[in-house]
């Protein structure tokens, strides 16, 4: 396919991938719904901070109610909980043998989906490091898995060149045909994140602390389980294996995980999670609801009970309200939760 690549959503997984395309020869055209950001793009660039690369560089944005035209190439990185309303937004400009790949974090493949036709859409899983700092720049903090894949598992031609289009971001970029097994590995994964986001603490310190293990371990157990019973086989990245968290692990497997997740995150300049950044920092809502919130249902669909899942969803929603503090103890009463 030919044509500029779009990037819906200009934050920290967009203006990461989208800065890295153009500093491979590619077209770029930006959308994003904040306005200083785009004025920001388009007056002084997008820069680029951070150790992976530094640059800014150059490209057109605009307001999702100022773009134009028909494109065959768009990548979806919006937050989670604003899929739905981005996914409705772009349908009209996308070609009608084009697609979207959702580079984002949770399940929106299954949202975007009935939007645009599922033949429209590629599965996308990224685990790289980066924060939206101000309008018109974004921190790179650290490298992370990327895969993508065709939602049936087929190897497409053009799944073989949105791969090859991944490898000018992250030159190990996977090509999977199980990109549903990456998404719920995310999932659980994910639910560690918000376990530690209950907490002021670094990702690396409260996975490292035998405290928070326990508890983290039974969280990502529930997870596990839905994806076992949704017929899910989750696939291993970045130090975290998902069958160190299922019913048949060993401990020593487990601790082996986590021991390997803090050496990763170790590692990176992002010492917390874009989720304690959003309650911590920024002061706003996060993708619990879209990440969180569906293992749940799925789960109750399915009669897999998620006590500690559920638990995670109302603690991150009174912080968001103000009505609870991030701190340790937060973590110690989830302990509680399923008991």
């Amino acid at each position: 396919m030919s044509g500029p690549i779009v990037i819906w959503g200009a934050g920290a997984i967009g203006g990461s991938l989208g800065a890295a395309f153009i500093r491979a020869g590619h077209e770029v055209i930006f959308v994003d719904s904040a306005a200083e950001h785009v004025a920001a793009i388009n007056a002084k660039g997008l820069r680029i901070d951070g150790p992976i690369f530094q640059d800014t560089v150059r490209a057109p944005a605009f307001l999702p109610e100022q773009f134009t035209g028909i494109h065959e190439r768009m990548f979806l990185c919006v937050k989670a909980h604003h899929t739905e309303a981005a996914s409705r937004a772009l349908a009209p400009h996308l070609a009608s043998d084009g697609y979207v790949v959702s580079a984002q974090n949770g399940l929106n493949e299954r949202v975007i989906a009935p939007i645009v036709g599922d033949h429209r859409v590629i599965g996308c899983f990224v685990n790289f490091g980066a924060d939206y700092l101000e309008p018109g720049v974004v921190h790179y903090s650290g490298k992370g898995a990327v895969v993508v894949g065709e939602l049936d598992g087929r190897i497409t031609d053009r799944i073989e060149e949105i791969h090859g289009l991944m490898q000018a971001f992250e030159p190990r970029a996977v090509l999977t045909d199980n990109i549903w097994g990456y998404l719920w590995g995310k999932l659980i994964y994910g639910a560690l994140l918000f376990g530690t986001a209950l907490t002021n603490d670094s990702i690396a310190d409260v996975l490292a602390n035998p405290a928070c293990r326990p508890v983290l371990r039974r969280l990502a157990l529930e997870v596990s389980t839905v994806a076992a019973a949704n017929n899910i086989r989750p696939e291993a990245f970045d130090g975290f294996d998902p069958a160190a968290f299922g019913p048949q692990a060993a401990p020593e497997d487990t601790n082996r995980s986590f021991d390997e997740m803090v050496a990763h995150n170790r590692k990176s300049l992002k010492s917390h999670s874009g989720i304690w950044r959003d309650l911590a920092v920024r002061k706003r809502k996060t993708e619990v609801d879209a990440q969180v919130l569906p293992v749940v249902e799925i789960g109750r669909s399915l009669g897999v009970p998620t006590p500690l899942a559920a638990r995670v969803v109302t603690m991150i929603h009174e912080i968001e309200d103000g009505r609870r503090p991030l701190d340790l103890a937060n973590l110690e009463e989830l302990a509680g939760a399923d008991r």
